[in-house]
């Protein structure tokens, strides 16, 4: 095997200051990536041109610990012998340590899909303007984690930097570095189970607005700039369906069965969970499609120029207020519509659950919080004149 030569060297940086790092010769295997390397930067740094005792004191200091640090290097890459197991896994540590945070967390970041891809991405921004892209395993600790927490409940959006972001935005942003603490202890990085030690950020109660029957009756009558749009939403309203997966759904995931119905088979695009979902006949009809779904281009998509941005929304709004509704109703809410309903008629809250590709019963259960409310809203209309 090859002897490696360390050198300790200087590189000029700003503010008249050098930057301490190992020069390796010949290359060794970066810890993080595997590929060769000449250098590993040490964090110390001294002045260009000291002016002070301190500053002299300071600069020989430093650099004792610098020779300290390339004599260990060099003696563990060429004498691994001279090491005991336990200053073996104390040097290991120590380059697991100096691993950094952010490029472990960008990491998990392009493993996701789909909308988790974007919840991971926008986690990371926040993330990356709190530490400036750096932050070391070895500084993770339970303040540094609080103090991030603080920052998310009280920095402006990203998307409008005139309002705070949302309390349930920060929970799933905080909820991502939590995932990603709990990976760093699976693989070995950390050496504690961070994760366990620092509590998520409590979700805020949502109101989620939802159409009465009678209020959908007056959207079916009422014409719509964008005819698209108002078939997909009450589709939505039918059926439970996101946007999302409206969207994207095409022909050759819906079948009709004989003396059973209209059915969908398709991969939620938030979940990917695989769902077959049946749907009524009124439901089908907004698809303005053939008796037969299997008549139609497999591939074609059923929504076919359906599209989200402000301006198609905009006629979304505009058919709702010309209907009377002044409820502040998105597209989402045609699905918390159907949610309502459906509990409203008596059905129960597992089918409700199943039918809205729900992993965790929890989540339904806030549907049948708003129907509580509505019962008891109801029981106060009958007044006796006591």
């Amino acid at each position: 095997m090859a002897i490696v030569k360390v050198t300790l060297r200087e590189k000029k940086i700003s503010k008249g200051r050098k930057s301490l790092y190992l020069d390796f010769y010949p290359a060794i295997p970066n810890p993080e990536t595997g590929e060769p390397t000449r250098r590993e930067f040490l964090g110390l740094y001294i002045l260009e041109k000291p002016k002070t005792t301190f500053d002299k004191q300071h600069i020989n200091e430093t650099l004792k610990i610098g020779e300290s640090i390339r004599q260990k290097r060099e003696n563990f890459l060429n004498k691994p012998e001279i090491y005991s197991q336990y200053e073996k896994d104390q040097l290991r540590l120590k380059e697991l340590g100096e691993q950094c945070f952010i490029e472990y967390f960008k990491s998990l970041t392009n493993k996701r899909k789909a909308s988790n891809h974007d919840n991971w991405v926008s986690a990371l921004r926040y993330l990356d303007n709190f530490t400036n892209g750096k932050m070391k395993f070895a500084d993770l600790n339970e303040k540094f984690l609080e103090d991030f927490k603080e920052y998310l409940l009280t920095t402006k959006s990203n998307k409008s930097n005139k309002t705070t972001l949302s309390q349930n935005s920060a929970v799933s942003y905080f909820n991502k570095i939590k995932a990603a603490l709990k990976e760093a202890y699976k693989d070995g990085i950390l050496q504690s189970d961070l994760n366990a030690r620092v509590k998520p950020i409590q979700s805020a109660e949502t109101r989620r607005e939802y159409l009465t029957i009678d209020e959908l009756n007056k959207l079916v009558k009422k014409d719509c700039n964008n005819p698209l749009m108002k078939r997909a939403a009450l589709f939505s309203a039918l059926t439970g369906l996101r946007f999302s997966d409206i969207q994207k759904m095409v022909w050759g995931e819906l079948e009709c069965v004989k003396d059973q119905g209209y059915f969908l088979n398709f991969n939620q695009k938030k979940t990917k969970g695989v769902e077959v979902l049946p749907i009524s006949e009124q439901a089908y009809l907004f698809t303005e499609g053939p008796d037969n779904p299997k008549d139609m281009p497999q591939d074609k998509r059923v929504f076919e120029g359906l599209k989200y941005s402000a301006y198609h929304n905009k006629h979304l709004f505009q058919w709702i207020g010309a209907a009377g509704i002044t409820k502040d109703i998105t597209f989402h809410c045609f699905r918390h519509t159907y949610a309502t309903l459906q509990l409203h008629g008596g059905t129960d809250i597992y089918t409700v659950s199943k039918m809205l590709g729900h992993k965790d019963l929890k989540t339904t259960q806030i549907y049948a919080k708003i129907v509580d409310e509505s019962k008891r809203t109801a029981t106060s209309r009958i007044k006796l004149d006591m």
